[in-house]
């Protein structure tokens, strides 16, 4: 039949692209190898530049305090930092080329596959059409028997190596969806050692105007180190002292939160730049939104607590009327004086949602309940005692939840995502950004936090 002669040809053809495939891979990987090898010793060069001036720092600390050594000190953090950003930089140069070259495999393995199924759907076309006739058809169309039996060894041919083209456009899908994880864990690699460039740019610029102010104090005289020493001192007295603001509860010293975020951090791995920024988040969205008042658990409709505002869906009951009964009963205080934030929207016909986070941390009811024993248990407390509107105990559900969500290994993606999902549930969504603009905010606050509040607090 022609239709054998047709498959035939088409196997030998698909056979020869995946070998050509191969070969054009294996001069890829060639080239790979070269310029694997040339970034091999970049790496290696700039590794030994940063143990040189990690040790010129190390031997700087030890020497007698002045203002000269601590600009040495500052001189060494730089280069270090710049050393650090240009191994960096290799390494996107590295990850930029396996994007490049995973996106290519990808764009690959899909035409063969499109391939592969527009001849297999030629092939079950031409069997549908040899199945459509009867045995005695067959026989009479053939001039002879022995033509007859030879198309039939041919038919049965094509049926078994329809099996052998599924199996194969099976593996190239499997290949492709492996490929597309690599492409995806590349992307997110990249994405953060970028965020980590820019942000080791700033403090790098953060370090050399400190660097500059103390080499013109020290040329000109103009104040002794100890005079240096006691400014930073004052400085970081202030930053202990400022009023770090928490939703719905009083704000405590920015040096009582860094601590109890620094021991949270400690128990979860959560770094506390990102802890006490999702509080300064849910501050400032607090400060927008406004706090509630239920007025009934058994529709969780309730006020605006300073406006007096009707609002449907405050919280949700009885998930959430009922547990919030018990955590107000419990800890001594009246659920109708009680604040808890607004549902979204501003106007009652116009809410999407639910309301009623609590405290700092802002947990639902329903959700506080869950963590109590694992706070308490860090804490040291009896589960019935943690309080979601105490500070040290707000600040370590923070962490907690945002350890489960992801955010304990670090990283821009993954702390980013843990902030979108702490939000609204869900990873930041570059498609439908209605969370990304939680996540990015946060991360920029905790950025800020770390550079302007908590790096000053070094060695003071």
């Amino acid at each position: 039949m022609k239709k054998c002669s047709f498959i035939f040809i088409f196997t030998i053809i698909f056979n020869f692209q995946f070998l050509v495939f191969n070969f054009a891979y294996a001069l890829t990987e060639q080239q790979i190898a070269e310029q694997e090898a040339k970034w091999r010793s970049e790496l290696e060069t700039t590794e030994k530049e940063i143990a040189q001036w990690e040790s010129v720092l190390s031997q700087t600390k030890k020497g007698t305090a002045s203002l000269e050594r601590d600009a040495v000190i500052l001189q060494a953090k730089i280069s270090e930092a710049k050393a650090f950003i240009k191994k960096r930089q290799i390494q996107i140069e590295q990850l930029t080329r396996d994007i490049g070259l995973k996106t290519k495999t990808i764009n690959e393995l899909e035409e063969k596959m499109n391939r592969g199924k527009e001849s297999l759907a030629g092939i079950l076309r031409s069997t549908n059409e040899l199945d459509s006739y009867s045995l005695v058809e067959v026989m009479l169309s053939n001039k002879n028997l022995s033509k007859f039996f030879e198309d039939i060894d041919s038919y049965n041919s094509i049926k078994n190596s329809l099996e052998e083209q599924f199996n194969e456009i099976r593996a190239l899908q499997a290949k492709t969806d492996g490929e597309r994880k690599i492409l995806d864990e590349k992307r997110t690699a990249e994405a953060d050692t970028k965020a980590k460039i820019e942000e080791e740019k700033r403090r790098v610029e953060q370090n050399e105007k400190e660097k500059q102010t103390l080499i013109k104090i020290n040329k000109t005289q103009e104040k002794t180190y100890q005079q240096v020493i006691a400014e930073k001192e004052k400085k970081a007295a202030q930053i202990r002292a400022a009023l770090f603001s928490l939703r719905d509860t009083e704000g405590i010293p920015f040096g009582d939160a860094l601590k109890y975020a620094a021991l949270a951090s400690g128990k979860t791995g959560v770094r506390p730049a990102l802890i006490l920024a999702i509080l300064t988040q849910e501050s400032d969205l607090g400060k927008n939104q406004g706090s509630c008042l239920v007025n009934n658990l058994d529709t969780g409709d309730g006020t605006g607590k300073n406006t007096g505002t009707f609002f449907e869906k405050v919280m949700k009951a009885p998930r959430d009327t009922e547990p919030f009964k018990n955590i107000t009963s419990r800890l001594g205080k009246d659920w109708k004086m009680t604040p808890v934030s607004c549902p979204p929207g501003t106007k009652w016909s116009s809410s999407r949602g639910y309301g009623g986070g609590m405290g700092p941390s802002q947990f639902i009811p329903s959700t506080w309940e869950l963590f109590k024993d694992r706070l308490g248990n860090n804490l040291g407390l009896n589960a019935n005692d943690i309080n979601p509107w105490n500070p040290e105990h707000a600040i370590l559900a923070t962490a907690v939840y945002m350890a489960d969500l992801g955010a304990s290994g670090g990283g821009y993606t993954a702390e980013r995502n843990a902030a979108c999902r702490y939000y609204s549930g869900r990873s930041c969504d570059s498609k439908k950004p209605a969370n990304s603009f939680y996540g990015t905010q946060v991360l920029a606050k905790a950025e800020n936090i770390q550079l302007t509040m908590i790096d000053p607090l070094e060695g003071f």
